[in-house]
């Protein structure tokens, strides 16, 4: 039910990007996160110029059964950057990000099925390598707030109820890296 939710989200926010870009004609990337590839975590990210410094765009990512932990992983992440040379996806960046995921995963004799949300601050660079292409290095740092459900693997968490529903029973936050990664971005226009 969360996955929807954040679908539908998802899908509101990728169809407004689109519609302002149609009005003001401005310079549009489409992303790849080489290092999330590398982990077997497809991505896609789109990034689009909003102002004469700045920039929005939207991360999105997924993972079933990954060869380094068996998990099954969705999320987004959007962000707006502000460039201070005012050269667009191009120099040294700041910004503000957050993130939204939904995830299922078994690590170390345990089962983590939740979701987590959070928000933080971005910095990286961004290197023209062409024309069209750009190669960009980031990190993030944020305070991710998550609810899961946590136990033991061969336990049946399924039939712990609560008032006729299956509840969480674990929640808390954590502040730590939100995005790392070296991502290859093409400009459409």
């Amino acid at each position: 039910m969360m996955f929807l939710k954040i679908q539908k989200y998802s899908i509101c926010v990728v169809l407004s990007l689109l519609a302002t870009t149609a009005i003001r004609a401005q310079m549009v990337a489409v992303n790849t996160d080489i290092a999330g590839d590398a982990l077997l975590v497809p991505n896609l990210g789109v990034e689009m110029v909003v102002g004469e410094q700045s920039t929005i765009g939207l991360h999105a990512f997924f993972t079933r059964n990954p060869y380094w932990a068996k998990a099954k992983m969705v999320g987004v992440q959007p962000e707006w950057r502000y460039y201070p040379s005012r050269r667009h996806m191009h120099s040294l960046f700041f910004g503000i990000g957050a993130l939204g995921t939904i995830y299922d995963i078994q690590w170390k004799g345990k089962v983590y099925d939740g979701h987590a949300a959070g928000a933080g601050v971005t910095f990286g660079y961004v290197w023209k390598l062409g024309n069209r292409f750009n190669l960009d290095l980031h990190a993030g740092l944020g305070l991710v707030f998550y609810k899961q459900k946590e136990y033991f693997d061969g336990d049946d968490y399924d039939e712990y109820m609560v008032g006729g529903e299956i509840r969480a029973n674990a929640s808390g936050y954590y502040l730590m890296p939100t995005r790392i990664g070296l991502s290859i971005a093409y400009i459409l226009k």
